[in-house]
Parts: structure tokens; C-alpha cells; sequence
């Protein structure tokens, strides 16, 4: 009896501390949210901290992860997002709770998005969610996300068409996965493609996923119109004025480059990177 109370003890200090680390982190500013201040970096340490009580602990560590995304993503000059503790705190989310299918899912978007939206990784996403199909091999969502990752950000169209095919042959997959892995290699990654894909992707269960997938549609036709005022501009010899783009806020020149993209401020900012124009 004794034993199990100083165990129950022992849990709840390490949980304390971690919900303490994280209260600490949403009032002070982000600059302070510094890779030093991951107390914890080992996930054996850790597992055997938590002294059974993994799922509790996983939690916590989800939501430090989430605060950790959430503070560098908003943060303002002179900080600088550096998303270092991104990574770390996913992976000891996962390895508390292999089962965690939140932490791999939203994970690996997180460790993709460009930066400075995000850290700009998608090579961690791949690892996170790999680690989740150790765990969990019938996964086929997670087969889904990792095809999602290939095509959209590493621009590797065959390793994606075939986490398609793969996730398409798991138990309980979608029909639509095996003609969206055909497609992929069909097109080759040309944005007509892309526009297949995530059209197919606004049609989840998921809300979240539905979310990204309108997002994704939204810049896919701010690519659009930047082509046809490219095209314009080419025809005409002329500059045409600049019009809104599909979140309602207007283009802008790039300084750097004198093409046109859209604005910091905007929805759709930033646009993934090296899109094929449609032929």
C-alpha cells in the first residue's frame, strides 16, 4: 500500500512539473522557450519516471508540444521561430503512448509545414509517422499522411503513389485511395494532381483534415491566378494591376524576385514551394 502511494506520488511530481514547465512557457514570452529548458530528453528516462502512469504523462507532454508549436509559430521580432523542441516532445509524446494516433497525424503536419509557419521538416514527419506504423502496422492513415508528406512537400511523387497503393490495400482503407495513387504517378506531380488529391482529402471524417484541405485547395488557386497574371504580362508586355487572392487579401511584387506572391499577412502565406505549373 505504501509503495503503490509513493508511486502514485513519484507520478504526480513529474506530471506537476511538466504542467508547471508548460505554465511557465504560456506566460513568459517565447523567446524564453529555449531546447535547454526539455528537462527530459530521453524516452527511457522518462518511461521509467512515469512509473506506469505513461498515458497521463504522454498528455502532458502533447499539450507542451502543442504550447511549444503554438509560441514559435506566433512569435514576433526579435525572436526568431526555431521549433527546436517540436521534435523531441512528439517523440517522447509517442514513446510514452505508441498509440497516440493525434500526436503522429498533427505531428507530422506540424514538423512539415514550411517554415517559418512551421520548422519546415517533413523528413521528421516521415520518421514520427514511421514510428507509428511500427506501432501500429494496419495503420492505414498514417500509410495516407506519409504518402501526404512525400508528394506534398519532398516533391517525391513515386515514393507517394506508392504510400497510396499501400495505405489503399490496408484493412478498412477508402476506395479512393488506389485511383489517388494511380493519379499520382499518372500526373507526376503536376498541380492538377494536387488539386485531385486534397479535393479527395476535403472529403475525410476528419474536421482537421477537412481544414488543411481547404487551405491547401485556397493557395492551389492562388497559383492559379499568379499563373494567369504571369501569362497576361508575358502576352501583353504590360503589368496588370494586382487582384485579391482567394482569401480576399491582395497580391503582392516580390522585391527580391519582381513576381508576383502573396502577402506575409495573408491566409495563404506562405506558398508551398516549387509547384509545376499546370501544362
Amino acid at each position: 500500500m505504501t509503495r503503490g502511494i509513493a508511486a502514485l506520488g513519484a507520478a504526480l511530481s513529474l506530471a506537476g512539473a511538466v504542467v508547471l514547465h508548460a505554465v511557465q512557457d504560456r506566460s513568459a514570452p517565447p523567446e524564453v522557450d529555449r531546447p535547454e529548458l526539455l528537462y527530459v530528453r530521453s524516452a527511457a528516462v522518462i518511461k521509467r519516471a512515469a512509473l506506469g502512469y505513461d498515458g497521463i504523462v504522454a498528455d502532458l507532454y502533447w499539450i507542451r508540444a502543442l504550447q511549444h508549436f503554438g509560441a514559435e509559430r506566433l512569435s514576433k521580432p526579435p525572436h526568431t521561430p526555431t521549433y527546436s523542441l517540436l521534435y523531441p516532445m512528439l517523440d517522447l509524446t509517442t514513446t510514452l503512448d505508441p498509440y497516440f494516433s493525434i500526436a503522429y497525424r498533427f505531428g507530422s503536419i506540424f514538423l512539415g509545414e514550411a517554415y517559418p509557419g512551421g520548422p519546415g521538416r517533413p523528413d521528421l514527419g516521415i520518421e514520427l509517422l514511421k514510428k507509428g506504423l511500427a506501432a501500429q502496422p494496419a495503420k492505414w492513415q498514417y500509410m495516407q499522411d506519409l504518402g501526404f508528406i512525400y508528394y506534398w512537400h519532398m516533391r517525391d511523387f513515386a515514393s507517394a503513389a506508392k504510400a497510396f497503393q499501400a495505405a489503399a490495400e490496408m484493412p478498412g482503407a477508402p476506395t479512393w485511395l488506389r485511383p489517388l495513387a494511380a493519379v499520382t504517378l499518372a500526373e507526376g506531380g503536376e498541380r492538377r494532381a494536387s488539386r485531385a488529391l486534397w479535393q479527395q482529402l476535403a472529403q475525410s471524417e476528419e474536421p482537421w483534415l477537412q481544414g488543411a484541405a481547404t487551405l491547401r485547395l485556397a493557395q492551389l488557386d492562388a497559383m492559379d491566378i499568379m499563373e494567369a497574371w504571369r501569362q497576361f504580362r508575358r502576352e501583353r508586355g504590360v503589368t496588370p494591376p494586382l487582384p485579391p487572392d482567394p482569401s480576399g487579401t491582395p497580391f503582392v511584387i516580390d522585391p527580391a524576385t519582381g513576381d508576383i506572391t502573396v502577402a506575409r499577412e495573408s491566409k495563404l502565406f506562405p506558398l508551398p514551394g516549387q509547384i509545376q505549373p499546370p501544362r
